[in-house]
C-alpha cells in the first residue's frame, strides 16, 4: 500500500507545481521539457547507469514507449492549462474520472473480481469525483471547458490501462525503471520538437527559471509513474482496485489542498463529494 500512497502524493505534487508555474510566470512547455529530462535521468540512475539509447529500440516495449511518450507530453500540457485556469480540483475530474477505463480493462481483460462491495465503492468513487470537481461558474460559456476534459478523460484512461497492460504482459519487473525512464526520454524528444517550433518560428526566448520549474516537476512526475508501476506489480492488489484508490485519493487530496492552501472555493456539492470519496475508499479497501 505504501507504493500507492507515494504515487498519490507525487501526483498531487504535480498539480501544486503547475499552480506555482502560473504564479511565477514559468513557461509551461519549457518547464515540461526540462521535467522529462530530469525524470529520464532519475530513471537511468535508478537503473544503475545510462544505457545505450539504441538498446531501447530493441526491446519488445519500444512501440509502447513511443506511444506513451507522445501521450505524456500532450496530456501534460493539457493538464497544466486546465490546472492553472480552472483549479486543482477541476483538473482532477478531467484526469481521474478516467479511472473507469483502466478499471473496466482490468475486469474484462485480466478477469479481475468485481464483487458487490467493490462495485459500489467504484461507482461511489466516480460520483465523488464528479461532485468534488463540479464548478459550473468556471466552466460556463467556455468551449474549452467542455472539450479539454473529454480529451483528458479519454487520453488519461487509455494511458493508465496501457501502462497496466505493459506492466503485466510485456515489461519484466527488472526493467520497470528502464521502461519508465524511457517513456520520459521519448516525451522529451517530442518536447524538443515543440520547443524548436516555439524558438525558431515564434521567436520565444528560453527562460532560465524554466529549468528550476522543470526540476521541481520532474521529481514527482517520475515518482508518480514509478510508484504506480510498483503498486500494480503487487500480487495482493488488483489493478481495478489500485486505479480506483489512486484516482479518488488524488481527487480527495487535491480538493483539500486546493481549498486550504490555494483558497479554491468548494460548494456544498463539492464537500458532499469529498465525503463520498472517503466512503468509496473504505469500501474498496474492504473488498481487497
Amino acid at each position: 500500500m505504501i507504493w500507492l500512497l507515494l504515487s498519490i502524493s507525487c501526483s498531487v505534487l504535480i498539480f501544486i507545481v503547475f499552480k506555482q508555474f502560473k504564479r511565477f510566470e514559468v513557461d509551461n512547455l519549457q518547464a515540461i521539457l526540462i521535467n522529462y529530462f530530469i525524470a529520464f535521468s532519475i530513471g537511468q540512475w535508478q537503473n544503475g547507469g545510462f544505457k545505450n539509447p539504441l538498446a531501447v529500440a530493441e526491446q519488445d516495449w519500444f512501440a509502447s514507449v513511443v506511444l506513451l511518450g507522445f501521450l505524456f507530453i500532450t496530456l501534460f500540457r493539457l493538464m497544466a492549462w486546465v490546472s492553472q485556469n480552472y483549479g486543482m480540483a477541476t483538473v482532477s475530474v478531467a484526469v481521474k474520472m478516467a479511472v473507469i477505463i483502466p478499471v473496466s480493462f482490468g475486469v474484462l481483460y485480466f478477469g479481475e473480481s468485481l464483487g458487490a462491495v467493490k462495485l459500489i465503492g467504484i461507482i461511489l468513487a466516480l460520483i465523488a469525483v464528479y461532485m468534488t470537481t463540479w464548478q459550473p461558474r468556471k466552466m460556463k460559456g467556455s468551449k474549452v471547458a467542455y472539450w479539454f476534459p473529454i480529451l483528458l478523460f479519454i487520453g488519461s484512461g487509455f494511458l493508465d490501462a496501457f501502462l497496466k497492460y505493459n506492466e503485466a504482459e510485456i515489461v519484466a519487473k527488472a526493467d520497470q525503471a528502464w521502461f519508465a525512464s524511457s517513456i520520459f526520454g521519448m516525451a522529451a524528444l517530442f518536447g524538443i520538437i515543440l520547443i524548436l517550433h516555439q524558438r525558431l518560428i515564434l521567436k520565444k526566448p528560453f527562460q532560465g527559471k524554466a529549468i528550476l520549474g522543470g526540476i521541481a516537476l520532474g521529481i514527482p512526475n517520475y515518482g508518480s509513474i514509478y510508484f504506480l508501476l510498483r503498486a500494480l506489480g503487487m500480487e495482493n492488489l488488483e489493478s481495478s482496485s489500485i486505479f480506483a484508490l489512486n484516482n479518488v485519493g488524488i481527487v480527495f487530496l487535491s480538493a483539500i489542498l486546493g481549498y486550504f492552501f490555494f483558497k479554491e472555493k468548494l460548494s456544498q456539492l463539492n464537500m458532499v463529494g469529498i465525503g463520498l470519496a472517503i466512503v468509496s475508499i473504505i469500501l474498496i479497501a474492504l473488498a481487497l
